[in-house]
């Protein structure tokens, strides 16, 4: 079930003047470009994120690192497009000057901070799904609908937030490691979580991770009787303890780590791998998924 991945070369450029880097600069001026494209003064800025003007021009300038959270209000702010913001995010990423999980750090539980610091050393991610895509492989659209179904005392704020943690988890599957098996029930595929156009578009996403090998893509038949319980499985290439499993519930989640344990969960992995399509009959029956989603987009329109 090993998955393959393509190694990309670092873009990030160091820069020894002022310890600025390439990429902090270039998004200094994005922010100031788009700052100066809605025809806001350096002050609006500064108020939205609580902040002085001269702390803004820094930024700006790319003297500053940018802290996510400030980030994120400008986007909001500005008013930028998707496009934009993939592109803002992308430019963040590769600045590196905050760790992802400080970045996000109050709207990411405790017990959920151990698995992103640990799945970034994984040298093999499993993972089993039985009612929802992965999070690893949702779509931005996807991943909001989950997330405002699940964290209904949130503020929108918080929402885009966690949805922006979910799509920043995702940049760690561009390089070698780790290679990511996913295991998902067939079942799981046709359960509404938004429009149906939303939908169609994460089957797509699906299909086209399957077909292009960036990651294992296996779906259980849905007549197999499934393990209702989802499970994380991570290896990890040398260490004490190669492998751990991580099973997530309401409010708190299981780190598994005792052989008797392990051996348990590997044995219902093993039992899962042992029924699931093979690739061929995967990407069909993410296409069949298409299918029905795109029609019930077609019925969904008005007239």
């Amino acid at each position: 079930m090993a998955a393959i991945h393509n190694p990309r070369p670092d873009l990030v450029v160091p820069m020894q003047d002022s310890g600025e880097t390439l990429s902090g600069r270039m998004l200094g001026d994005e922010l100031r470009r788009l700052r100066e494209r809605r025809g806001y003064t350096l002050a609006d800025a500064a108020r939205v994120i609580r902040a002085s003007t001269s702390k803004v021009s820094r930024l700006e300038r790319g003297q500053n690192p940018v802290k996510y959270r400030d980030l994120n209000d400008l986007a909001e702010f500005y008013g930028v497009s998707r496009e934009e913001r993939a592109h803002l995010d992308h430019l963040h990423q590769q600045v590196g000057n905050e760790d992802l999980i400080q970045r996000f750090n109050d709207v990411t539980p405790a017990f959920f901070k151990r698995l992103i610091r640990l799945e970034r050393a994984a040298h093999r991610i499993t993972v089993y799904e039985p009612r929802v895509v992965p999070g690893l492989l949702q779509t931005e659209g996807y991943a909001r609908a989950l997330v405002r179904l699940t964290e209904i005392d949130r503020s929108d704020r918080d929402i885009e937030l966690i949805v922006r943690l979910r799509m920043e988890r995702q940049l760690m599957l561009d390089g070698e490691f780790p290679r990511l098996a996913a295991l998902i029930y067939e079942r799981a595929l046709y359960q509404p979580y938004g429009p149906s156009d939303m939908m169609a578009e994460q089957m797509y996403h699906l299909r086209d991770a399957a077909k292009a090998d960036k990651v294992n893509v296996r779906i259980l038949p849905k007549q197999f009787i499934a393990l209702p319980t989802p499970i994380f499985h991570l290896m990890f290439p040398d260490g004490e303890h190669q492998e751990l499993a991580y099973v997530e519930h309401a409010n708190s989640a299981n780190y598994i780590t005792q052989r008797a344990e392990l051996d348990r969960t590997r044995k219902q992995l093993t039992n899962i791998c042992n029924n699931v399509y093979d690739r061929e009959d995967s990407v069909s029956a993410l296409e069949r998924a298409i299918d029905y989603w795109e029609q019930s987009a077609a019925e969904e329109q008005p007239g």
